[in-house]
């Protein structure tokens, strides 16, 4: 059955940055979508607006009754890994013989019918993701694209082509979470990090390593493995492949780095075509190496360097990525998703990097339990580069508490002598009573429900 077919798509989960994109997608083709998700976003109220109809509360009634006006082979449930397996609705449904099928199953048939371009990594995936869609954007190249985040050209996180184009490109940031990325077999394959993540599933690094080492072997026998120097030094990769770095001797890389007017300048070294006086806006060296990594891409499909140096100038980033909320001589705030360890440790230096001479205070949200535990050493280090840190209690999501691993635990093994324990509720007093120079939300969790009343409160005491 091709997955346009079904008459009913169902969502557990819709909310999630992944699940949205494919929301959109079956809207966008004019299917009937309904989901369930645990919290109201401004996110889920734009999937509403766009015709999804969504609800907030485990309701196995509410599906009984829907599901109950279709056949069942017509419906299609489409669930993300984080829904806890007790969930009323899922239990439900996989009680009663529904078709459940994870997002990465139905991700991997979509982009069957495409020539998929796959970038995944423990970090630096979604910017990559993002600029590379942008470049074959400005080339004028038909695609579609589904994205780990809100690009802020686009304000969304699905971009859609023309499908009756047989040449046409689908962009897809893989996630490695769960093995969802085994599904892809793209003709261009990206990997910018292997970084130890995601223990809770894979158990250590070495079978992690293992599972990305498989996912390089799926790129399609006439397309392209596009690989960070490091990666292929811990994968031992052994298929043909192209190897990226910051500036180091490979067949990508870069050189005559400056920072000129708060942008990276640079040119960047290539077999096919050198591209110079490069200007990305992007903060951190790690941006530059992302660059590097779509700029590959950009010309295994025979993009040109005046239209890659166009789309570089003109990129304007990803929502939660790096993201200036105020921007001014009195205060600058910044928002990130970092919730790893070299996360973190790439944010705060750019930081530090564009401002020398102002204290960075940084709000950090620990997101699992599990991740807390396997990266605790790694989190205390990267958080000591803050002149300040403020530290929020854990954000679960689909864990349950382990015992001995909270915030307080890590505050302890911070060497800081301004470190904070605050309750999220508490956060803008504390900005209040100890005003910043330089502002840093980061995480992966709820801390996003701060922003706002963040920006609107620095807004107010800076006038």
């Amino acid at each position: 059955m091709n997955i346009l077919d079904y008459k009913l798509y169902y969502f557990i989960g819709a909310g999630g940055i992944g699940m949205s994109a494919l929301v959109r997608y079956f809207n966008h083709y004019g299917k009937t979508v309904y989901g369930y998700d645990k919290t109201e976003t401004d996110l889920t109220r734009k999937l509403q607006d766009e015709g999804a109809q969504l609800h907030f509360d485990e309701d196995k009634a509410l599906v009984k009754k829907l599901f109950s006006l279709y056949h069942k082979e017509d419906i299609l449930v489409i669930y993300t890994p984080a829904v806890p397996k007790d969930h009323a609705e899922f239990v439900y449904l996989q009680n009663e013989g529904y078709n459940l099928q994870k997002r990465a199953w139905v991700l991997g048939e979509i982009t069957k019918q495409f020539r998929t371009i796959a970038i995944a990594g423990t970090h630096g995936k979604t910017t990559t993701t993002t600029l590379t869609t942008h470049i074959l954007k400005t080339a004028g190249i038909n695609c579609f694209a589904f994205l780990g985040g809100i690009s802020q050209n686009y304000k969304t996180n699905l971009l859609l082509g023309d499908t009756n184009d047989k040449d046409a490109y689908v962009v897809v940031e893989a996630d490695e979470y769960d093995r969802s990325f085994l599904t892809l077999h793209p003709y261009i394959t990206v990997i910018t990090s292997v970084d130890a993540d995601h223990l809770d599933i894979y158990g250590d690094l070495n079978t992690m390593h293992q599972t990305y080492t498989q996912f390089a072997s799926q790129v399609q026998k006439e397309g392209f493995l596009i690989v960070k120097k490091n990666v292929d030094n811990d994968l031992r990769l052994k298929d043909k492949r192209l190897v990226y770095s910051l500036n180091l001797d490979t067949e990508y890389s870069a050189n005559s780095i400056e920072i000129i007017d708060g942008e990276f300048c640079y040119n960047i070294n290539s077999p096919i075509e050198p591209v110079s006086q490069v200007a990305i806006g992007l903060p951190g060296l790690h941006n530059v190496e992302n660059s590097i990594a779509a700029v590959a891409v950009a010309q295994q499909l025979g993009i040109k360097g005046d239209v890659i140096n166009k789309a570089l100038r003109s990129f304007k980033g990803v929502k939660r990525r790096f993201d200036y909320r105020i921007k001014s001589k009195s205060i600058v705030y910044i928002d990130d998703y970092a919730h790893h360890p070299e996360e973190l440790r790439a944010a705060i230096t750019a930081a530090k990097q564009l401002y020398p001479d102002k204290k960075v205070t940084g709000i950090f949200q620990p997101h699992l339990f599990t991740r807390t535990r396997d990266f605790a050493d790694g989190f205390a280090e990267s958080l000591d580069l803050l002149d300040v840190c403020v530290l929020l209690e854990i954000y679960p999501a689909r864990e349950k508490p382990i015992e001995g691993i909270n915030s307080q635990m890590l505050l302890d093994k911070m060497k800081s002598k301004e470190k904070f324990l605050v309750k999220k509720e508490n956060v803008l007093e504390f900005l209040k009573t100890h005003p910043p120079q330089v502002l840093m939300t980061l995480g992966a969790g709820d801390i996003d429900s701060l922003i706002e009343p963040i920006e609107k409160m620095l807004n107010e005491t800076t006038k």
